[in-house]
């Protein structure tokens, strides 16, 4: 039976463990802010490069403690009415027609506007629905700074009391205490007033160690010996200047080619055919090819770069 975590987990060992009943291996600091957050209340930051499992975190979270997870997956330009809430305007306009075709001729019947304003009208969107569902939930606000810092600002009062004002109707404060996760892939700074009211954690590519018990994990059937060259390599392809460096998830799914391949080592030939797995941008293609390709052996050479496959 799985474990999970509950509503108030006596250690941050018991957080690990459950983390890793859900499929993620959290390093100790993680597991700590993952027992604070639920602990205290707060929200977690979680910041570092693209693809090193932040994102996972909060599904990770979901899946250990049982909860719905709602996710905000935020872009340039995204604004309150995509975030919170909208009204229906068109049904506000049919319930305000209806209203006055019922009306008697000279009748001076005018519609209640507070009749227009009510839930029945109101448009959920993930922050609103985070905040009104009876059950308890893990909102992910994802990638946070693609945002803009007025998107910020109004984020503030749902972080710190957990709640929304509603101009027309109030204030609405959550029914349960979300598990809240914002990201961010450090693309610009955020505000101080957002970060005071987070707890932070920093995510960085994990160690050797840790990142072939990952793959492991996910890819049980790979060997170990296999899983230690495959973490090798993708160590040195991070190395180089790339548009995008090989994520986990993309190290993983590298394994998991492998076994399909029934490779039991990775040289030049298996290397070239499988590139494309973890790396995405032609000009990196071309680069890993040039800088890493030699030291992996040269057979079948006359094969060619995946960067030059279909010319």
């Amino acid at each position: 039976m799985a474990t999970t975590v509950s509503a108030d987990p006596e250690t941050p060992e018991a957080v690990a463990a459950a983390l890793r009943e859900a499929r993620y291996l959290a390093d100790d600091s993680t597991a700590l802010i993952a027992f604070l957050a639920q602990r205290l209340g707060k929200p977690i930051l979680v910041e570092g490069p693209a693809g090193v499992g932040k994102t996972e975190l909060a599904k990770a979270l979901s899946r250990a403690t049982g909860r719905e997870l709602v996710r905000l997956q935020c872009y340039e330009g995204l604004d309150e009415a995509k975030a919170l809430y909208e009204w229906n305007y068109r049904k506000q306009l049919l319930q305000i027609q209806a209203v006055a075709s019922t009306a008697g001729e000279g009748d001076k019947q005018a519609v209640d506007m507070g009749e227009i304003f009510t839930e029945d009208f109101l448009l959920e969107r993930p922050l609103m629905r985070a905040i009104a569902n009876p059950e308890p939930v893990v909102l992910l606000i994802d990638e946070i700074d693609k945002t803009d810092q007025e998107f910020e600002a109004m984020l503030l009062e749902l972080l710190s009391d957990f709640q929304i004002s509603i101009p027309e109707m109030g204030r609405i404060e959550a029914k349960t205490h979300p598990i809240v996760l914002l990201t961010s892939n450090n693309s610009r700074e955020l505000t101080e007033a957002l970060k005071r009211r987070c707890l932070y954690l920093w995510l960085d590519y994990p160690d050797s160690e840790r990142e072939i018990e990952i793959i492991r994990l996910h890819a049980p059937e790979i060997d170990q010996a296999l899983a230690a060259r495959l973490v090798e390599i993708v160590d040195m392809i991070r190395d180089l200047d790339l548009k995008k460096p090989p994520s986990i998830a993309e190290s993983i799914d590298w394994a998991r080619t492998l076994i399909l391949l029934g490779a039991d080592d990775i040289d030049g030939k298996i290397f070239r055919e499988s590139l494309s797995i973890i790396i995405k941008h032609r000009t990196d293609l071309d680069l890993v090819a040039e800088r890493i390709g030699p030291r992996l052996g040269r057979s079948d050479k006359s094969e060619g770069n995946p960067g030059r496959q279909g010319k």
